[in-house]
């Protein structure tokens, strides 16, 4: 579901942009000029810590937006890149546009503060997680965090959306321990592995 109507989004102006897997949509240090919502696709949020590593801060699919806070704070620039993980259909509105169109809709308005609410709690969800020195226990509840908005909250249900790298960038783990704690999680149960999918 979209969170801004795309009709909306074409009456003020927002033009459909495609990007190829690997493609850069903004990158960081860049000013904020324009809003952005996925149509199809998947984008990933990253930057790189001294060591080159990559720090996976999100990734974004089908009716998300992607890097809209920024748009309310002046004289800022990108903490992150968002970069096409496969194809991408994404609307692209001007900021002046979008602001605009928040100024005269305030139920569109309200929808927004409600989405800025939720990716802040993830954050301050995931902050002390990450901080924590057990891989099971990184891993556990970043899965209980992504399975807690499925409706189906029976065990193994949930079938998980990130690859092995994916968990272990959004969990500051190397693959490999990301890959040998899953293991042992299916070995206790609390997960299991069907086709390469991981079922929480």
């Amino acid at each position: 579901m979209m969170i801004i109507n795309e009709l909306i989004l074409e009456s003020l102006g927002a033009t459909t942009e495609q990007y190829h897997a690997g493609e850069s949509i903004f990158a960081e240090d860049e000013v904020p000029k324009y809003y952005y919502q996925i149509i199809s696709g998947k984008v990933k949020l990253n930057n790189y810590n001294h060591e080159g590593r990559e720090v996976l801060q999100t990734i974004l699919e089908t009716g998300q937006s992607i890097g809209e806070s920024l748009l309310f704070v002046d004289d800022v620039t990108y903490p992150v890149n968002a970069v096409a993980i496969t194809v991408c259909k994404i609307f692209k509105l001007r900021k002046s546009a979008f602001l605009t169109m928040l100024d005269r809709n305030p139920e569109i308005s309200l929808m927004m503060n409600r989405h800025l609410s939720q990716i802040l709690y993830f954050k301050q969800k995931m902050g002390p997680i990450l901080c924590t020195n057990s891989p099971t226990f990184k891993i556990r509840s970043l899965l209980d965090y992504l399975k807690s908005s499925q409706q189906e909250k029976e065990p193994f249900a949930f079938q998980v959306p990130y690859t092995r790298q994916e968990l272990a960038n959004l969990t500051g783990l190397c693959v490999e321990t990301t890959i040998r704690t899953i293991k042992g999680m299916e070995r206790n149960n609390i997960l299991r592995i069907r086709n390469r999918k991981i079922l929480y």
